[in-house]
């Protein structure tokens, strides 16, 4: 089922203007990184030819750098 969402309007033009509705975006693709990482706590990502480290810190977080 696809959701449309409304577009806001100010209250002076929704006196006189009918609703536009927005297309909804497709739903986005969810990765979840212990199956990203394969039960490690870094890896290298590729992109544009270009090398990021995504790693998980001892706090538990996500850091990606370059």
């Amino acid at each position: 089922m696809e959701e449309d969402r409304v577009l806001m309007m100010s209250r002076d033009d929704a006196e006189q203007a009918t609703p536009q509705h927005i297309p909804a975006t497709p739903k986005l693709r969810r990765l979840k990184v212990s199956d990203l990482l394969a039960g490690e706590r870094e890896a290298i990502l590729e992109h544009d030819g270009q090398d990021y480290r995504l790693r998980i810190t001892a706090n538990g977080k996500l850091i990606l750098t370059k």
